[in-house]
């Protein structure tokens, strides 16, 4: 890891707020992600499973966390199952967490090796009346790759037929979604980077350049500032790409006229970061391109202030709705008749902004959260309004992080991002 070391305390104390909710008498068991094969004797890089590193600060493969808060015996409340270091695995891989690190990490005491986990876990199933089993339950998800986890609970299950499972999810969505202030700062730490990546990017674009050599340029701020790499697939959409939602093939020359598109973020400590901005290639946008820009803007400005405690999350999406019916009308995209004319499940402003304003953010750039719950101060959530105009070859989308306050409006953590288009143009121009 690049990351610099997390104060154990924010990890023991999501254990306690997740054991708090557990029932009498039950255990909870989260283990690692896989490290994926590929082909031959290649692998993917090892990306830990959120909810264990959520609750231990453990970021390491074939690693186990087991909460029994009821055990009878003081060392079983909280157990770690960690691979065994040796000097073979130091030598080949780099040494893996012995039990003091473990500690010092994660502020659990009992760790034990992965050999000892049938054996230990034997004994508190015999203690226990049921189990929480820790499957993903997003309502982005789309697994189709059976996981440790899923391995487990099937192994589970046929071992202990007789005890009665329960669902970590229900408790996790919620308490993930309200983020501690250590969380927050991390999440910080990610934006600052993001920062510094976009400042580089703005100096370095111009006609001609590859989208990949404008990709590579994050990723070289990004690593050379302890970041994790990217949140997520970067997308660097010039011209008509920037049309495209998901494009991430990079690969296309950026050309003097057009804006490039760029959603882009850092992940530090395995928190993430959410931006897109939009630039114009040649360091100046045209009229049209900064009509559609400050459209995009004033709604993504107006979409920001209706993120407070309370707010419903199926209406903010209709009046955001409403905010940029007005501005396509006033684009010249759509009429007041289409509108009249909309179909309701589908409103005339859907042709030109099709996917929605916000969505949570922490530990997956996607994170946990209840939909249909009041927003909650803590919460941190995304604004990206868009635009995408084919036939004009034009695509704007603004993105920023914001974290709801219990008072007033939200707390942009992107704030110190170049966002009017002044700005953009004279860092573009210096």
């Amino acid at each position: 890891m690049k990351y610099l070391p997390i104060d154990r305390n924010l990890f023991i104390k999501n254990i306690q707020k997740f054991t708090a909710k557990m029932q009498a008498n039950s255990l909870a068991v989260f283990n690692s992600n896989d490290i994926y094969p590929i082909s031959a004797d290649s692998t993917l890089s090892f990306a830990q499973h959120r909810d264990i590193f959520y609750l231990s600060g453990v970021n390491q493969e074939e690693s186990i966390l087991v909460l029994f808060p009821d055990a009878p015996k003081a060392e079983h409340k909280e157990m770690l199952f960690l691979k065994e270091t040796n000097d073979h695995i130091a030598v080949w891989e780099g040494a893996k967490l012995n039990k003091e690190q473990a500690f010092e990490t994660s502020g659990i005491k009992s760790v034990f090796w992965i050999q000892d986990f049938e054996k230990v876990f034997f004994e508190i199933m015999t203690q226990t009346k049921a189990v929480y089993f820790n499957t993903n339950e997003h309502y982005r998800s789309n697994v189709e790759t059976e996981t440790r986890e899923a391995r487990f609970v099937t192994w589970c299950q046929k071992k202990y037929p007789a005890h009665t499972y329960l669902r970590s999810q229900p408790i996790l969505q919620r308490l993930r979604s309200v983020k501690e202030p250590q969380e927050i700062a991390l999440i910080q730490q990610a934006c600052d980077i993001t920062e510094k990546g976009f400042r580089r990017i703005l100096k370095f674009t111009k006609p001609n350049v590859m989208e990949y050599e404008v990709e590579a340029e994050f990723t070289h701020e990004f690593l050379r500032n302890r970041a994790d790499g990217f949140a997520y697939t970067p997308i660097i959409a010039s011209g008509y790409n920037a049309c495209v939602l998901h494009y991430i093939e990079n690969n296309q020359p950026c050309k003097d006229g057009d804006i490039m598109l760029l959603d882009v973020g850092a992940a530090y400590a395995l928190y993430s970061s959410d931006m897109t901005r939009c630039v114009p290639i040649n360091g100046k946008f045209s009229p049209r391109q900064a009509d559609v820009y400050n459209a995009v803007l004033r709604v993504k400005k107006a979409a920001a202030k209706m993120l407070i405690p309370g707010a419903d999350w199926a209406q903010y999406h209709v009046e955001v709705g409403k905010l940029m019916t007005e501005e396509l009308i006033g684009l010249g995209l759509i009429s007041p008749e289409d509108v009249k004319k909309e179909d309701p499940s589908w409103p005339a402003y859907k042709k030109y902004f099709m996917h929605g304003t916000s969505h949570h953010m922490g530990l997956d750039t996607h994170d946990y959260g209840v939909l249909t719950e009041p927003m909650q101060a803590g919460m941190v959530f995304t604004v990206e309004p868009g635009i995408y105009i084919p036939e004009e070859n034009l695509g704007i989308r603004i993105e920023d992080d914001y974290v709801i306050q219990e008072q007033g409006e939200p707390f942009n953590l992107m704030a110190n991002i170049p966002i009017e288009i002044d700005e953009i143009e004279a860092l573009m121009n210096a």
